[in-house]
């Protein structure tokens, strides 16, 4: 009895210490609780509640390009595009998950997707067989510092099997999106797909939205050119929303807030006036949850589309041109002797303004695969390839003679073939006798310009003795060239433009080649400012192609105001009296409208008056099929350069044909051509005028009605107040 007894009372004991323990737990838990809720409450409920803002830059469309007329030559063309906005935080098989189900809404083309990404694709699927791809020892590598962690995965990456990167149709897409998910930057929309997107697919991703984690559907843009390819090199590319900002320039673009994957101007114009077109992005400010879901949104600054440009060109002149070009190139292909002619190029200028009109330029290009040949826009051709211009630069040997005291207005040369000691006779294309230096620019005397040259450098020409020169007379002559633009870089608003080539040898021979433009290679752009430098009595013009910078505007139908005009930039002014330039101009003037000048039969029935000066050099073909040949290829470049009216030039204009025949006789292409793009100018310039006044006649009448109607409503109103 006494036995129970003592252990009824026993159990009891432990049990209020197990009790008293559990109360003292109870008190602690209640008190840290206290305190957390207490004394830290308000912190953790910040935490908790805790945001970050994030500002985001979206892009607009670029802005337009219209002709000097106002007519539409760039637009940006509306897709469908299917978006992908990632947020912070997401994690990789987030991304795939949401790829494959996309996958199986859209088609994605696959073209660019590498073996690298194949493999990244198979490691990030099968992250436990790519695990086994990696031995114990090499990991204990990676722990003991003798390999990397990078290593490591190209080791996975050599050792993944072409059977194991394989992937199906399907898988393919998959990858291919979420390439594009992976390239992305967080909270900023990043275009999955734009190009072909049906009208079936745009409406299957916009019911699934729910199910698709950032992606959203959306409108991209694209580059339209009205006019094909015409004038499409220089009009210039924009890069994709695939490419981006360009690796070469992508510090620059990141320091002016560009984006990485934003769409810029790559080439020429696009290029040359990015600042402009690009616009105003909008800002976006997303405020995220600490799981980087947006819960707010704020419009900082709406976008506005970039600005609009009104280019020099003229639409209607530079198409007839171009046809004009491609008719001359095929007639005259068909020619005996013109294996090498392959291009031509054509630049009109306002020799006032430095406006370019036309910059027309065609090209032969053979097909690879084909075989075949097609004619093709080589407008860059005038900034970008440069050639020995001949007798059309004479213009510059005589100015800078009278500059240098070599002739004077007047001075005459007997013109007979010069006879240098240890050279082959050099001369004329015939033999003119005594003549002066508006006789030698009409009938493009060669030796005149020698023995101007001879002056120049100093030297007495004897015939059959050697001739000693001051070889600085070739930086005389190129300097003095060099202000009319020759040889040098225009200054024109596009980008790559070159400046030619100089010849090395500082012999007699070459600096006489100098005078006759059959040693210095120049653009045909350079060609064109020449001209323009004499037509407008002294100043070297800057070559632009954008004449106005427009505000955008919302109705697509209207121009905005104008924001930026380009004023005439003078380069420089020639260093040389004004009479000389006139009787250069005056030279220039026999050429085409004197009989026996160089151009008489194409110009000199006109009912309108051209100054011009025509060019044939001695040359070598330098074109794409050189290495065919061992030796070089002796052949012809013919130019033509002048303005209209002649009087008071309105327009200047360069044609260059270069390797246009072999042998010292051929064709008048470059003639040819220059009297058709003057008749073609004058007649859109007649045409326009008949349509103005047409036009004013029309307004006067309805005006004139306007007034009449409303005289006889004031008379009945009279009348019925009476």
């Amino acid at each position: 009895m006494n036995k129970k007894k003592k252990k009824k009372t026993h159990v009891p004991f432990r049990l209020n210490i197990l009790f008293f323990l559990v109360f003292v737990l109870f008190s602690v838990l209640i008190l840290r609780l206290g305190v957390v809720q207490i004394v830290y409450g308000d912190d953790y409920r910040r935490e908790i509640e805790k945001t970050e803002e994030v500002t985001v830059n979206n892009s607009v469309p670029r802005g337009k390009m219209y002709d000097r007329n106002l007519k539409l030559m760039v637009d940006n063309q509306p897709l469908d595009a299917i978006t992908y906005t990632r947020k912070q935080g997401t994690k990789q098989t987030e991304m795939v998950e949401t790829a494959e189900k996309l996958a199986k809404l859209i088609d994605k083309d696959t073209n660019k997707v590498t073996e690298r990404d194949k493999k990244d694709f198979w490691i990030l699927k099968n992250p436990k067989l790519a695990a086994k791809k990696i031995t114990d020892k090499e990991r204990k590598k990676v722990e003991e510092g003798e390999l990397e962690e990078s290593d490591l995965y190209k080791l996975q990456l050599k050792r993944i099997t072409e059977e194991e990167a394989k992937l199906s149709k399907k898988d393919m897409e998959t990858l291919a999106i979420y390439r594009e998910f992976a390239s992305g930057y967080a909270l900023t929309p990043q275009i999955v797909k734009n190009k072909k997107v049906t009208k079936e697919e745009f409406a299957r991703v916009s019911e699934n939205l729910d199910s698709l984690p950032g992606v959203d559907i959306s409108t991209d843009w694209d580059r339209f050119y009205t006019y094909n390819k015409t004038l499409k090199s220089v009009l210039g590319k924009v890069s994709s929303s695939e490419e981006g900002l360009p690796s070469e320039s992508l510090d620059y673009y990141l320091a002016r807030d560009y984006s990485r994957n934003d769409r810029v101007g790559k080439s020429y114009i696009e290029q040359q006036y990015e600042d402009i077109l690009q616009g105003q992005k909008a800002k976006v400010r997303n405020v995220t949850d600490k799981s980087g879901n947006i819960v707010d949104s704020e419009v900082i600054t709406e976008g506005q589309r970039g600005k609009d440009l009104i280019l020099t060109i003229d639409m209607d002149l530079q198409l007839a041109t171009e046809k004009i070009i491609e008719k001359q190139l095929i007639a005259k292909k068909k020619l005996g002797n013109t294996k090498f002619l392959d291009r031509a190029f054509v630049v009109m200028m306002d020799p006032n303004t430095g406006e370019v009109l036309t910059m027309a330029g065609k090209k032969y290009e053979k097909d690879p695969k084909t075989g075949k040949s097609s004619i093709e826009d080589f407008a860059l051709g005038n900034i970008t390839t440069s050639y020995t211009m001949g007798s059309s630069v004479k213009g510059a040997t005589v100015l800078t003679g009278y500059q240098q005291g070599a002739i004077q207005p007047g001075t005459y040369f007997y013109d007979t073939k010069l006879k240098i000691k240890g050279t082959k006779a050099k001369g004329s294309y015939s033999n003119f006798g005594n003549i002066n230096d508006l006789t030698a620019l009409k009938v493009s005397s060669n030796v005149y310009m020698f023995r101007t040259a001879i002056n120049i450098a100093g030297a007495k020409y004897v015939p059959n003795e050697p001739l000693n020169i001051n070889s600085s007379a070739f930086s005389t002559m190129r300097n003095s060239f060099a202000q009319f633009g020759l040889g040098t870089r225009t200054g024109i608003d596009l980008p790559n433009e070159m400046s030619g080539f100089k010849g090395s040898e500082t012999s007699p021979g070459k600096l006489l080649d100098l005078a006759i433009g059959q040693y210095d290679t120049y653009t045909p752009m350079q060609l064109v400012q020449y001209v323009s430098a004499i037509a407008n009595g002294g100043n070297r013009m800057k070559p632009h192609m954008v004449k106005e910078i427009r505000e955008p505007v919302d109705n697509n139908e209207e121009l905005g105001p104008v924001d930026e005009e380009i004023s005439p930039t003078v380069m420089n002014r020639l260093d040389m009296k004004e009479d000389w330039i006139k009787r250069v101009q005056s030279g220039f003037e026999k050429v085409t409208m004197e009989q026996g000048g160089t151009a008489y039969t194409y110009f000199g029935h006109k009912p309108y008056t051209v100054a011009a000066k025509t060019g044939t050099a001695q040359a070598f073909y330098d074109g794409p099929n050189r290495t065919d040949y061992s030796e070089p290829q002796d052949t012809m470049n013919i130019t033509l350069v002048g303005y209209a009216p002649a009087k008071n030039p309105e327009v200047a204009f360069a044609v260059v044909v270069p390797w246009a025949y072999q042998g010292h006789t051929g064709h008048s292409m470059s003639k040819e051509i220059g009297e058709e793009i003057m008749d073609t100018y004058f007649k859109l310039k007649k045409e326009r005028a008949k349509k103005e006044n047409t036009e004013t006649s029309t307004d006067l009448k309805v005006e004139n009605g306007k007034d009449v109607q409303k005289d006889q409503a004031e008379v009945r109103k009279s009348q019925e107040n009476e």
